[in-house]
């Protein structure tokens, strides 16, 4: 939040309505109750906000199929609203360089994800994937 509420002072913005889905997975959508409500906002045209600030990719999501973070993003887009990222490297603007930067950390974030899974769930555990 540190990061969030510094990048929001820079950039002279002021955070009106804050979405948290503390200690929850970032693998699904499911059980990400702000993210989910967050989208809704959008969506209903009620978001009362033009910026998402969001402190990083991985922190969007680390969704496997790493378009499904995309959709997500283009959800709040199409509704007149950026998202921006507090915390990476790249400008929030869409030139060629910064979308090929967040299509590999978006396959960063999941592949590290998977990664993790493997090592953390025995093997006759994964069949929960399926």
């Amino acid at each position: 939040m540190d990061a969030i509420q510094e990048y929001a002072k820079r950039n002279g913005l002021e955070i009106i309505k804050v979405y948290s889905d503390e200690g929850k997975s970032g693998l699904s959508i499911k059980g990400r109750d702000a993210l989910l409500q967050m989208l809704t906002d959008v969506e209903s045209g009620r978001a009362g906000f033009c910026h998402i600030l969001v402190y990083d990719l991985s922190r969007w999501g680390r969704f496997q199929d790493a378009d499904e973070s995309v959709y997500y993003e283009c959800i709040c887009k199409r509704a007149g609203i950026s998202v921006r990222y507090c915390a990476e490297q790249f400008q929030n603007y869409d030139s060629i360089a910064s979308s090929i930067i967040r299509t590999i950390k978006r396959s960063i974030a999941a592949e590290s994800k998977a990664d993790h899974l493997a090592k953390v769930l025995p093997e006759d555990g994964l069949d929960w994937m399926i």
